[in-house]
């Protein structure tokens, strides 16, 4: 059974449902930038940006510091790794055993092995 995600993934995942919030952490991959150039491509407010960028900064996604008069913004990868490491855990399943599989159907579903089931119920298995 898979251990349930840390309270901080909730925010996390809850920060990254968001298309606009995608959006910023694509371009904060790049370099560093200013809240208004932040802003910038987004038909939005500088407030709603600002919001968004709150709900990134509460997740541990981004980090801001202000440099004079100007709020810059930083993507933080940590966050990013540790869901990334969470969601890996649910990509490891081996792969399917075809022969163990058929005696498994052999042993389970006798018509299966002795040819009575028709190609309509066995999906054409054999």
């Amino acid at each position: 059974m898979q251990p349930l995600a840390p309270p901080s993934l909730d925010l996390v995942f809850m920060a990254l449902a968001d298309p606009t919030r995608r959006a910023i952490l694509a371009m904060l991959l790049e370099d560093d930038m200013a809240v208004t150039d932040v802003a910038e491509p987004f038909a939005m407010s500088l407030a709603a940006i600002s919001k968004h960028l709150g709900i990134l900064a509460g997740a541990g996604l981004i980090s801001q510091e202000k440099r004079g008069r100007v709020k810059w913004c930083k993507l933080e990868p940590d966050a990013l790794r540790e869901a990334s490491i969470w969601m890996q855990a649910f990509g490891q399943f081996e792969a399917i055993n075809l022969d163990a599989f058929e005696r498994f159907l052999v042993q389970e579903l006798p018509d299966w092995s002795s040819g009575e089931a028709s190609a309509d119920q066995t999906g054409d298995m054999r």
